[in-house]
């Protein structure tokens, strides 16, 4: 499988660079690496040679220059391609990995943030060893509220500073020091930088928090541009200079807000929210050339819109469809970039539910759209894909509208025989859609009916939609997913008793959280669940976000508020066959998480088997092989508990 993410058009218009992905047998890898596009000539080829990854391909002012992510024999790298001359070379290497490459107005510098490692804390000297002695490793001491992180594992003592380097040569200057992190966001003029972060005192108690800072290069004097308690971030600089664009909202304290659109003087004045009366949550914002508009992405239904809205706040939907950049699940994840032409070209990741992500082009009215990739040409075409029909049903809850999707196997039938497979997204905070993913065409592919759906909380369908969970997760969205699960029992899609249920992070706790409610399945597969959120909210790495804008209460004075919502707190109920999974090195959902859950069905005599993913993390399908194993055995474990599939062999072995 290959997809393409992360396109980025030449502010002239006539080239995309973006980066394409595919799956190394060997390395058990997603390989990166960047490819051009020329949108008149046609011609689509690899930007550099060579086997090093690259990734993060930026263009410089004029379109004559890319800066991009690489790598020489694994030290990690900025380098430059002269478009013209197809030449690169590489501007410097570094001991900690360049991220978030941003040009200067002026294409002379380019800033990027760099890990500093700092000093780690100490109460006593290590004791010298002698010399060939193989003592065990020295102590390791963390004073830091967030000592560990998903997919870092335990963190190194330091912090994410900003650097520039000047393109035609010399040294690398930090323009930011001191304990909190920073990353840039974009340039204000070629002597002022803006970067995000947190320099409060009490920054590791508030997850979320925010502000947008300036840097003058020349002192490197720092100025906060945003006071407000709440998140403000993705700042970018119209054209004329005169306004900053940005995203965020005022912290109300809830376990979720949707991002609102900004805008404020360069100098920090005058901050007004635009398109106030807009629906969605703002995702990426991009400058017309004129300055007089910005483009932005939104949540949409399931699906990845682009709007455009003026500074009078009038909205216009220009195209849909991004996405199908989450090759295990149907995520809607996807991203967009614009030319700086008056009438501009914009270029996107184009979502498919029978192929991964392509790259798309459309005018600047999304009125003429075209596709100008086939990376998986050579391999789906020969290959019969499962077929997705979209069903909206109403919540026996309370009659809200539930938007679902169901892939059906090759040999579909609506005679009530099929087994079915209902999938849970996690989150809770995000969405599925109608986009290809791997799992679900694989799951068609060996006979189930394939379900996903959006139950309360999805984000897409309004701020009071996805509040519907706050303070009561899980809870009623059990309701919204048995009214799908129901409705497909109607339609004769599928057997009755032969209904499963699995789903990943917030779907691992749903997963959990319907057995104890319901003997409804077959068997059940919780991946990567929460069981315990008093554990979840002192151990997780955002557990200082659960404890102060999930649940809102000390796990010490109210343990309620957490155990209510737990479901070890009803692991009594479950008469289930209940499989669970989860990555050895998983800081979000750790290990202990999954393993509550089993212990006790193990003390129950409930049928149960536990899954650890060796080197995993969270994100347990992070590797090809991961993926494989993480499908094979859901399948395996359902086909243990799926009597008309056994009866069905029964027969088979008779016969024969």
């Amino acid at each position: 499988m290959e997809y393409a993410t992360d396109p980025q058009i030449s502010p002239d218009g006539k080239h995309i660079t973006y980066v394409r992905h595919s799956m190394d047998r060997m390395s058990d890898n997603d390989q990166s690496h960047i490819w051009l596009l020329d949108i008149a000539k046609g011609t689509h080829l690899p930007l550099i040679d060579g086997e090093a990854p690259s990734h993060s391909p930026r263009w410089s002012p004029d379109g004559k220059t890319l800066v991009f992510v690489s790598a020489t024999d694994g030290k990690p790298e900025l380098r430059l391609l002269y478009v013209q001359s197809d030449r690169h070379i590489a501007l410097a290497q570094f001991a900690s990995a360049p991220s978030r490459a941003i040009w200067s107005p002026d294409g002379k510098h380019i800033a990027f943030n760099m890990f500093v490692k700092g000093k780690s804390p100490s109460f006593a000297p290590a004791v010298d060893k002698p010399e060939g002695a193989q003592w065990n490793d020295a102590m390791k001491v963390y004073d830091d509220l967030t000592f560990r992180f998903d997919g870092r594992g335990y963190l190194d003592e330091g912090t994410t500073q900003v650097f520039t380097i000047p393109i035609e040569g010399g040294s690398v200057r930090q323009l930011t020091h001191g304990d909190a992190d920073m990353n840039t966001s974009a340039w204000l003029d070629k002597d002022t930088l803006l970067v995000t972060g947190n320099s409060a005192e009490d920054r590791d108690m508030d997850f979320i928090e925010s502000e947008i800072y300036a840097i003058e290069l020349q002192d490197l004097s720092i100025t906060a541009l945003t006071k407000r308690d709440g998140p403000d971030a993705g700042a970018t600089v119209s054209p004329n200079g005169k306004y900053i664009a940005y995203i965020g909202y005022d912290d109300k304290v809830l376990s979720y807000q949707q991002s609102n659109l900004y805008i404020m003087n360069a100098d920090g004045t005058n901050a007004r929210e635009i398109a106030a009366d807009f629906s969605g949550s703002i995702g990426q914002i991009k400058w017309h050339s004129t300055s007089k508009s910005l483009y932005f992405s939104s949540e949409d239904h399931g699906v990845i819109s682009l709007y455009r809205t003026d500074l009078k706040d009038n909205i216009s939907k220009i195209l849909t469809g991004i996405g199908g950049g989450s090759i295990g699940r149907p995520y809607a994840n996807g991203s967009f970039s614009i030319s700086n032409q008056s009438k501009p070209k914009i270029a996107y990741m184009a979502g498919f539910s029978d192929r991964p992500a392509e790259v798309g082009l459309s005018d600047y009215k999304g009125k003429k759209q075209q596709i100008l990739t086939k990376l998986n040409d050579d391999l789906l075409p020969y290959l019969e894909m499962a077929t997705v029909e979209e069903i909206k049903v109403k919540s026996s809850h309370d009659g809200k509208e539930i938007e679902a999707w169901v892939a059906f196997p090759p040999d579909f039938k609506a005679d009530g025989s099929f087994p079915m497979i209902l999938e849970i997204h996690g989150g809770p905070y995000t969405m599925y859609g109608p986009y290809f993913a791997s799992e679900m065409q694989r799951y068609a592919a060996e006979g189930y009916v394939t379900v996903w759906a959006n139950p309360r909380g999805s984000t897409g369908y309004g701020e009071d939609f996805a509040l519907e969970i706050d303070r009561a997760y899980p809870g009623n969205d059990y309701h919204d997913l048995m009214s799908v699960v129901d409705e497909i029992v109607a339609r004769q899609y599928v057997d009755d008793k032969r209904l499963f249920v699995t789903g990943g992070s917030g779907g691992g706790i749903l997963t959990a959280w319907i057995v104890t409610k319901t003997q409804r399945f077959a068997a059940a597969a919780s991946i990567k669940p929460v069981i315990n959120w008093m554990t979840m909210a002192l151990a997780g790495d955002i557990a200082p976000y659960v404890r102060r804008h999930w649940i809102r209460e000390d796990p010490w004075s109210n343990p309620e508020a957490f155990l209510k919502f737990s479901p070890i707190r009803y692991v009594d109920k479950v008469k289930t066959p209940t499989l669970m999974m989860v990555g050895e090195e998983d800081y979000r959902t750790p290990a202990w998480e999954a393993e509550q859950f089993y212990t006790a069905l193990k003390m129950l005599g409930v049928d149960t088997a536990l899954i650890r993913v060796p080197s995993a993390p969270h994100y347990i399908a992070s590797r090809p092989s991961r993926l494989i194993a993480k499908t094979d055995n859901i399948m395996g474990w359902f086909a243990k508990y799926d009597v008309a599939k056994a009866d069905q062999q029964d027969k088979v072995a008779k016969q024969d």
